[in-house]
């Protein structure tokens, strides 16, 4: 992230997504922070965004500009960051030699950016922002969408180094936290950012509700979302932290407060298998009027989008039952959304990232040449998305671009004659 100290005095004053400052990212951009990506340029962009309370803040963009770049194709990339440590944004981790909680802390934002280049390959201009804000709000949802819709405006204020069109065709797209993000700006569009001509966003692996996701995930493979997540709440909100000072047993505090300096990976890791409940001295800590306040304030679902989404998921899914999907779903389309509604049946949380991936590009590739969205919702389902062609055609690409990027070929669609 761009140090603080680049924040000018009085930029309080300025409007959502006014740029403070900018410059290339100093370690380059890399894969899995070893092999360089060849791009046509990179930028870190700090820009002006809104809190979770209606004060200012400031973040940063990451704007990665293939060759052969579609300027007037803008997509905005919100990764699973899912943690409490600043150090785990990808502004930092698409660097290289990025390094932060041992050698795979950084791994799964890392890994990420595989997607994002099937997404430059098609010659789009992708802005990948630090949405979690400079604390690393983990699960303070309203400030992350503030923070997406900001990075797109500070995108097209950019377009003096960029070069991106001040009026491109716009997409959002994002997987698991990154659907938080993704959704809050879709909900907070029409209210927060009406300017901008949004075509669509392609939501994967949501998560409308976040107090079932503790119950669900306790004691499994996922407990240290648990610990990430009320840890980012407790760095926005004094309410988040006070409970936690009254409620973590002194043996267990340090134990706990470990998330605050840990990346997604290194939080599975820690808290594997292990009962949250056992860190507190009373298990409704999480039911209080103060705990229930934020987690509500911080649900999918306070406003229906006006733009056309794309929501993918996994019926599987050990992380978000997928029946809380089904009704968010059903919400937004009583309410005059549309929405195409993918589920598939033989994968789980993880896989669904990659398992539907060849549908979000597919679908916002159709936005973005502008194709019309049926006005109505549809559902569908299948067994496994391995059965469609276009799967195993990104996967190969996938591949593909990890090998090229080890070689240092360009990134950007290939233009003949």
């Amino acid at each position: 992230m761009i140090i603080k100290s680049l924040i000018v005095a009085g930029y309080e004053s300025e409007a959502p997504g006014t740029i403070l400052a900018y410059r290339a990212p100093p370690g380059g951009i890399a894969a899995f922070s070893a092999a360089t990506v060849n791009l046509d340029a990179a930028w870190q962009v700090l820009y002006r965004t809104t809190d979770s309370f209606g004060n200012a803040s400031a973040t940063v963009t990451t704007i990665l500009i293939p060759h052969n770049a579609d300027y007037t194709k803008l997509l905005s990339y919100q990764v699973a960051e899912d943690a409490a440590d600043p150090n785990c944004a990808p502004s930092y981790a698409f660097q290289k030699s990025a390094a932060t909680d041992g050698a795979l802390g950084l791994i799964l934002p890392q890994a990420e950016l595989l997607l994002i280049e099937t997404a430059l390959a098609r010659g789009w201009v992708v802005t990948v922002p630090d949405h979690l804000g400079p604390k690393s709000t983990f699960l303070a949802n309203n400030l992350s969408g503030h923070a997406v819709l900001d990075n797109v405006r500070a995108a097209l204020a950019s377009s003096k180094f960029t070069k991106i069109s001040t009026d491109p065709t716009i997409t959002l797209w994002g997987y698991s936290g990154g659907s938080l993000a993704s959704g809050f700006a879709a909900e907070l569009h029409a209210s927060y950012a009406p300017e901008l001509k949004i075509a669509g966003a392609a939501l994967g692996g949501t998560v409308p509700l976040i107090l079932p996701v503790i119950n669900q995930t306790n004691k499994g493979a996922f407990t240290g979302l648990i610990p990430a997540g009320i840890m980012g709440l407790s760095n926005e909100y004094p309410s988040i932290a006070q409970l936690l000072q009254e409620y973590l047993l002194p043996a267990k505090k340090a134990e706990f407060n470990k998330a605050a300096s840990k990346c997604l990976t290194g939080d599975i890791i820690e808290y594997l298998g292990q009962d949250v409940y056992s860190y507190v001295s009373d298990p409704g800590i999480f039911e209080t009027p103060a705990a229930l306040q934020v987690l509500n304030a911080n649900n999918m679902g306070q406003h229906a989008p006006t733009i056309p989404l794309l929501v993918y998921k996994s019926i599987n899914d050990e992380i978000s039952n997928v029946t809380y999907t089904d009704d968010l779903v059903s919400y937004y389309c009583n309410a005059g959304t549309s929405v195409e509604y993918k589920k598939d049946y033989l994968s789980e949380h993880g896989t669904m990232a990659v398992l539907g991936a060849p549908d979000a590009i597919m679908w916002l590739e159709d936005r973005m040449r502008g194709v019309p969205v049926d006005s109505k919702c549809t559902t569908s389902s299948t067994f496994t998305s391995l059965l469609d062609p276009n799967t195993l055609v990104l996967l190969g690409e996938v591949l593909v671009n990890s090998l090229l990027d080890l070689l240092g070929a360009p990134v950007g669609p290939i233009m003949i004659g």
